[in-house]
């Protein structure tokens, strides 16, 4: 990674719906622009995110999406509305963004769910998109979902029973997704809820080798906003149109290059989408590293993509 840098310029835009987003920007102010989008839903972005530009060649825009981070008011609130939290709303928040930095085309760089995100923006503002850079590549399907919440319950018996019994037991044969976003909503269930949910997050990322529990998970505060984020997200297909499949239209990003990096030991997103995703899409190229969610080797691909593109 390169070296660790400050920002130069930071700030929070308005909106919209009572939310203002958190943003920042570093590295050469007359850069080539490139704009980071982080995973989660809800998990926000640290400083680490602005090493994976070359500071002298990129004008590096970080931002924190509606409800997390320092962005406000915060999903881990009850009283927090996440009605207006969807991803048509985060995707026009980036337009927003854009145009308050006056960029008039960036580079995209997304993790997870940030890859989804990306997939979505791009697929809409292709116009203002110069490259596409994805790792740990999900695009919010939802049979995604269901794999994520049910079906990897086969690699992680015990640990996924011990999800799924977290919820009632008229639940459990339903959305568990939707069932645990109930559960975060009432005050008397929230807080064993989000424990619950962030210990099967950290079990079905646990093949990779280089495994460690998240320490984030660790932190009550992050947790109720991590899990409620999420779950709202999931419950809901992450706010995508079952007919507009991000798969099935990355035709859509001919013309547009793409680097896409997974890990072969991903259980959580298998290598399906990704493998997918590069078939329908020309421009793009898939690099497959032997980690699961995220890791070091990925996070080197990823540079070598960014300095490419510089």
């Amino acid at each position: 990674m390169y070296s660790p840098i400050e920002p130069y310029d930071q700030g929070m835009l308005s909106v919209g719906d009572g939310n203002q987003i958190y943003w920042e920007v570093s590295g050469n102010p007359a850069g080539k622009p490139a704009v980071i989008v982080h995973g989660g839903p809800g998990a926000a972005a640290s400083a680490n995110w602005r090493r994976y530009h070359d500071p002298e060649a990129y004008r590096i825009v970080l931002f924190h999406q509606r409800g997390c981070g320092h962005s406000t008011p915060d999903a881990g609130l009850p009283e927090t509305d996440l009605s207006v939290n969807t991803t048509q709303h985060l995707i026009t928040d980036m337009e927003l963004l854009r145009e308050h930095l006056s960029i008039e085309k960036w580079q995209l760089l997304g993790i997870s769910w940030g890859s989804t995100l990306s997939l979505a923006y791009a697929q809409e503002h292709r116009e203002r998109v110069s490259e596409l850079i994805l790792f740990a590549v999900t695009a919010g399907r939802r049979k995604e979902i269901e794999w994520i919440t049910r079906d990897v319950g086969r690699i992680f018996p015990q640990g996924w029973e011990r999800f799924r019994d977290a919820v009632p037991v008229q639940d459990r044969d339903g959305n568990l997704a939707a069932a645990y976003a109930k559960l975060l909503a009432d005050p008397q269930t929230r807080d064993e809820a989000a424990r619950a949910w962030c210990e099967w997050e950290d079990t079905h990322v646990s093949l990779d080798p280089r495994y460690r529990p998240s320490p984030l998970f660790q932190d009550p505060f992050f947790r109720m906003t991590f899990a409620r984020l999420v779950t709202h997200y999931w419950a809901n297909g992450c706010f995508l149109p079952e007919k507009e499949d991000l798969v099935e239209q990355a035709y859509l990003l001919e013309g547009i290059p793409g680097v896409l990096v997974h890990g072969k030991l991903d259980v959580s997103g298998p290598l399906e989408t990704a493998w997918e995703l590069h078939k329908n899409w020309s421009g793009s190229e898939l690099i497959v590293i032997d980690e699961g969610h995220g890791g070091t080797d990925m996070v080197a691909q990823v540079i070598a993509a960014t300095t490419r593109f510089r």
